[in-house]
């Protein structure tokens, strides 16, 4: 795998990924409506959760230069629709700042190993470029496609916490 001009927008072997931007803002809210995308991630949105969301991403990639980025297949011009999203961010976990990392996809692009892939270039950053001692996954414990992703990436189940109301899986690769 590839990356380049990390924070900004990366490329790994399959994906183009470019930091979020105002003109993204219908493709979140296309994501966020999408039942399938959203069934183990709290939900379909409603058009207030999406605009809090949009805007607080877009204020932590210019607060931290990295965040969310956009993801779209490298094959054809130009990389064609967006067919995801990645996230390597701040997130409060029991009062306690920690990195995550996150990725979600369409259905049509599941089982193919691109969460794997985006969130190997997202921890590979957290570890080289931002001199973390630990990055963090929190998933549903019911979602066991992204623990499995999450282990595949070298992050290991440390515990279940309360997010948000919500029953959260919380994975942990430390680096020192």
């Amino acid at each position: 795998m590839t990356e380049t001009a990390f924070p900004e927008g990366f490329v790994t072997t399959r994906l183009l990924a470019e930091r979020l931007r105002p003109h993204h803002r219908d493709e979140v809210r296309r994501m966020h409506r999408d039942g399938a995308v959203m069934a183990l991630l709290g939900g379909v949105r409603s058009e207030d959760q999406t605009a809090a969301y949009f805007a607080r991403n877009l204020r932590h990639c210019d607060d931290h230069g990295f965040g969310l980025w956009i993801l779209r297949e490298r094959s054809g011009e130009g990389g064609g629709d967006p067919i995801g999203r990645a996230v390597l961010r701040h997130v409060l976990v029991e009062d306690v700042d920690e990195l995550e990392v996150g990725y979600a996809f369409y259905q049509p692009y599941w089982g193919r190993g691109l969460a794997t892939e985006v969130a190997t270039a997202c921890v590979g950053f957290a570890e080289r470029a931002l001199n973390l001692s630990s990055v963090v996954g929190v998933t549903s414990p019911a979602n066991r496609a992204s623990q499995q992703v999450l282990g595949n990436v070298g992050l290991v189940y440390e515990r279940e916490f309360t997010q948000d109301g919500e029953r959260s899986s919380l994975f942990r690769r430390r680096f020192r």
